[in-house]
C-alpha cells in the first residue's frame, strides 16, 4: 500500500525488520566493513564510500540500517590519507561488488543478485560513486551524500550515467557546497535525476561519533541529517535495487526541511530487469 510522503519517511528511518550481521571485508583482502541481513539468496546490495579522511566506521548506523532494510552494503576503508586517489577508491567501490557478489556471505545464507547492485558515497566518497558508476556497468542507482569533485572529474563522469541518481546536499555545508558541486553533478547526469538540499546540513552532519576531523572540518553529526538520510536512501535503493513503489511518495514530494531543488525524469525510476 502507498504512503504519503511523510508517512513514509517514519517508517524508513526506522530499523528494518531484519537483524542485521557485521563483518569484515578484511578478511577476503580488502580493508572495510560489510553489512548484511542475517540470511536472504539474491539480495540487493550497495557499495559506500566514506567522506575525506574519515573512517567507515562514522557510517555505520547508515549502514546498519540500509542491512535493515534487507540490502548487503560493504564500504572499503581504503584511501584515508590526505591525498587519496578518486581513480583507485572508484575501483575499490567496484571491487566491494565484486565481493558482494562472488563470496557467499555469512554461514553461506547470504548471496547478492549481480543485476541489484548500487553505488552511494559521502563527499569524497560520493564523487568516486560517481567514478565508479560510469565505468561499472552493473551498477542500477547512486546516491550521493554532500558530494564532492574528483579528479578525473565526477561531472564528467554523471555525463555517462544513465542509471538514477538521488543527491542530497547540506544547506549549511562551507566544505563542499551545493552550488558548486551536487547541483552541477545533478544537471550533468545523464539518466533520472534528483537534488534535495536539507537546509541545516553542515558537510559533517552526515557522519556519526566523534573523531579527530571535527577539529578540521564543517559542522558536526545531526541526528535530523540521519533520519533523512536514512529515509530517503532507503526508499531510493527499495524502488532502483528493488522494484519497491509502496514509498515513491517520500521521492516525489518535498519534505519538511529537505525540499527537491531539482529534478529531471522520473525520480523513481527502476533499474530492476
Amino acid at each position: 500500500m502507498a504512503r504519503t510522503a511523510k508517512k513514509a519517511l517514519d517508517e524508513l528511518s526506522r530499523p528494518g525488520p531484519h537483524t542485521v550481521l557485521h563483518g569484515d571485508l578484511g578478511l577476503v583482502g580488502l580493508p572495510g566493513l560489510v553489512l548484511t541481513p542475517r540470511s536472504g539468496l539474491g539480495l540487493p546490495a550497495v557499495a559506500f564510500g566514506h567522506g575525506w579522511l574519515q573512517p567507515p566506521q562514522r557510517y555505520r548506523g547508515l549502514l546498519r540500517h540500509l542491512a535493515s532494510w534487507g540490502f548487503v552494503v560493504a564500504a572499503p576503508s581504503t584511501y584515508r590519507g590526505p591525498l587519496p586517489s578518486h581513480r583507485m577508491f572508484a575501483t575499490d567501490l567496484s571491487t566491494a561488488l565484486d565481493v558482494c557478489v562472488n563470496v557467499r556471505l555469512g554461514e553461506g545464507e547470504i548471496s547478492v543478485d549481480p543485476k541489484r547492485l548500487g553505488m552511494a558515497g559521502h563527499s569524497f566518497g560520493g564523487g568516486c560513486a560517481v567514478l565508479a558508476a560510469a565505468v561499472d556497468e552493473r551498477v542500477r542507482g547512486v546516491a550521493t551524500l554532500a558530494p564532492s569533485e574528483a579528479r578525473p572529474s565526477a561531472l564528467d563522469a554523471a555525463r555517462r550515467c544513465r542509471m538514477p541518481g538521488l543527491h542530497i546536499a547540506g544547506g549549511e555545508d562551507r566544505i563542499a557546497p551545493s552550488a558548486g558541486h551536487a547541483e552541477p553533478l545533478a544537471h550533468a547526469w545523464a539518466g533520472p535525476t534528483q537534488l534535495r538540499t536539507i537546509g541545516k546540513a553542515t558537510h559533517l552532519g552526515f557522519t556519526e561519533g566523534r573523531h579527530f576531523t571535527d577539529l578540521l572540518l564543517d559542522g558536526k553529526p545531526q541526528r535530523v541529517v540521519h533520519r533523512l538520510t536514512r529515509g530517503l536512501l532507503t526508499a531510493f535503493f527499495l524502488r532502483t535495487l528493488s522494484g519497491v513503489r509502496d514509498y515513491d511518495a517520500l521521492l516525489e514530494e518535498d519534505i519538511r526541511g529537505c525540499p527537491i531543488d531539482f529534478t529531471r525524469g522520473a525520480p523513481t525510476t527502476s533499474c530492476v530487469r
